[in-house]
């Protein structure tokens, strides 16, 4: 009974606290820490047994690390080869050997126990990191990428660190064997997962399919997850390593869907239960005695951590708002700290009063990241972002082509192609230099610049054109383009792509009269042949998707003078819904007449 009253406490504390904290925007990592502290020894003290609660919220880290290994898929590892390797390892050495060193000279203790904590500390939390860029968008940007890679490195140096750490212990070792044993053991047992995953895994998921059974298939994800941890685990290694490589092995299967959809709702929850084992572990009453002494310490590892994270990212060419957000996240202490300095008090070479002041400092840098996290995103990135140097717009040519295309990425690609193809000179301008020096790789011609700035419509002959095409993907980019054009080159008849039907309405506003919606051809092409797969005759195919295109259509103008009063626009799609209804229901009751009519047409 007790134990459903310790879990009732702790969803609700969870349920309570993490909406909060997104509310603000400080995400969800920030809620749960925050839920800890609140029901833990230090707070109202609802929940007393925490070491019970931090063995099982591991599972946690172990289901993060499958799930990212499951996205890792082998050949993608030796694409990211050297960002892991090389700003990975750099990031791990130098912040490790600056803090062990600060540690040994400045606060004076052993080299051993410096060591330890050099490495402990340099290690980043991949549990916070991921989702707080996962939230933002982040993960798929260079910086995200390069973010990604240094916390794979930081999981992956965790294992040598463990196998060696009884090295570093005052004349003894926590296991019988001895450490090159250990390192052998660990060896084998790497062994046995990648040859047993490579050979295995996919003939015990074929034959649980074959089963018919989903709980068995959720049962025995579980089952690979937990069971490759614990196996890694008992060989002296972490158990996160375990799950990530059978991640890895896994991704290349055809279960990997089906696996990731079963494990992800234990990984949130039991990551979420994690931070709040950690809030519930912070030593309260030790940072009371010595508030100005801890923070002091917290402090000095995420400004040495941003620092050296800083200056690496922007030495591997990392643009100055990516590397502010990388030495952001990445400048908290991490989850494999607690693991290391737990072993490192086994071992000896540390004291337990060491032990418990770092995993202090570590639990007060991860408090402080969500914080600080949210305040770069808000105020600082966009003004790196904004700042950021600009090579200027290419030169144009003097041919005054007729057309001028604005955006030339997947839609304004396809428009120049056929324009090429029949002859008919354009000049294609991409605000994205990378896009075009890739397009030009290629043979395509398009010409660095902003297109909603006047200089460069004028200089790419905007005033002598007939025609601009705006294929820009950003609505509100496009509009801006929009803007200048019509005050400045009232000459140019304009042809929109739209992302949807408010940016319809939006450029309806600004008097553009040729737009097509960018997936509504394709939506109709693809109706059309489900109707047809369906048993419908090419006449009712025909007939039903041109009552739907005049309907829609018509729809649409007759809201552009309600888009901006949303519940009158809500009643126009309902009435429009219905009146759509009415025509299928009158078209279905003369159809003999009618289908024998398109037929005859046909």
């Amino acid at each position: 009974m007790a134990e459903l009253v310790t879990l009732v406490v702790l969803l609700a504390a969870m349920v309570i606290a993490v909406p909060v904290a997104k509310r603000f925007g400080f995400g969800a990592p920030l809620g749960y820490l925050a839920a800890g502290l609140a029901v833990g020894p230090a707070g109202l003290g609802l929940v007393i047994n925490v070491s019970a609660i931090s063995h099982a919220s591991e599972l946690g880290v172990v289901m993060l690390l499958f799930l990212i290994g499951l996205e890792l898929r082998p050949a993608r590892l030796w694409v990211m080869r050297k960002s892991v390797l090389g700003l990975g390892g750099a990031q791990v050495a130098i912040t490790g050997a600056v803090i062990a060193g600060l540690c040994g000279w400045g606060l004076g203790l052993g080299w051993p126990t410096a060591v330890v904590l050099g490495f402990g500390l340099a290690l980043s939390s991949t549990a916070m990191a991921l989702p707080m860029m996962a939230e933002r968008g982040l993960l798929a940007n260079q910086s995200g990428r390069n973010a990604f890679s240094v916390l794979l490195f930081q999981d992956l140096a965790i294992i040598p660190a463990v196998a060696l750490l009884p090295l570093l212990g005052k004349g003894s070792v926590p296991q019988a064997d001895g450490p090159w044993l250990a390192v052998g053991k660990a060896a084998a047992a790497v062994a046995v997962v990648l040859i047993g995953g490579r050979y295995l895994l996919r003939p015990i998921f074929r034959a649980v399919d074959r089963a018919g059974a989903p709980e068995i298939f959720t049962a025995t994800a579980l089952l690979i997850v937990i069971g490759t941890a614990v196996l890694i685990q008992e060989a002296g290694l972490s158990m996160s390593l375990g799950a990530f490589m059978a991640g890895v092995l896994l991704s290349d299967s055809e279960y990997r869907h089906e696996v990731q959809a079963d494990i992800e709702p234990f990984e949130g929850l039991l990551l979420g239960l994690f931070f709040v084992s950690v809030g519930m572990g912070a030593n309260i009453p030790a940072l009371l005695q010595k508030p100005v002494y801890f923070l002091g310490l917290a402090l000095a590892l995420l400004a040495v951590k941003a620092l050296a994270m800083l200056v690496l990212a922007r030495i591997a060419g990392v643009p100055w708002a990516g590397a502010m957000r990388m030495a952001t996240v990445l400048s908290q202490g991490g989850e494999f700290g607690f693991v290391l300095f737990g072993l490192a008090v086994t071992g000896g070479t540390m004291a337990g009063e060491q032990a418990s002041a770092a995993m202090l400092v570590v639990t007060l840098s991860m408090l402080a990241t969500p914080f600080l996290f949210a305040a770069e995103e808000r105020w600082l990135a966009p003004r790196l972002l904004a700042a950021k140097p600009k090579r200027s717009f290419d030169a144009m040519p003097d041919d005054n082509p007729r057309i001028i295309i604005c955006g030339f990425g997947r839609v304004g690609q396809v428009v120049g192609r056929v324009l090429r193809m029949r002859g008919i000179p354009f000049t294609a301008l991409e605000q994205s230099a990378a896009q075009v020096d890739f397009v030009r790789k290629f043979g395509s011609q398009a010409y660095y610049g902003d297109p909603a700035r006047v200089e460069l419509l004028r200089a790419a002959g905007a005033d002598k054109a007939e025609v601009l095409v705006v294929a820009l993907e950003d609505m509100e980019q496009s509009l801006r383009v929009v803007e200048v054009a019509k005050r400045h080159f009232p000459n140019l008849t304009i042809f929109a792509r739209a992302r949807n039907r408010r940016h319809v309405h939006h450029l309806m506003d600004r008097g553009v009269t040729h737009i097509v919606r960018e997936t509504f051809d394709s939506s109709l092409r693809l109706t059309g042949d489900v109707l047809r797969q369906m048993g419908l005759a090419e006449g009712e195919v025909t007939r039903t998707l041109d009552t739907f295109r005049v309907h829609d259509e018509r729809t649409l103008i007759r809201q552009h003078a309600v888009h901006n009063d949303e519940a009158k626009l809500i009643q126009s799609s309902r009435d429009a819904a219905a009146e759509l209804l009415s025509l299928f229901e009158a078209d279905r009751d003369d159809g003999v007449d009618g289908e024998a009519g398109s037929e005859a047409k046909a």
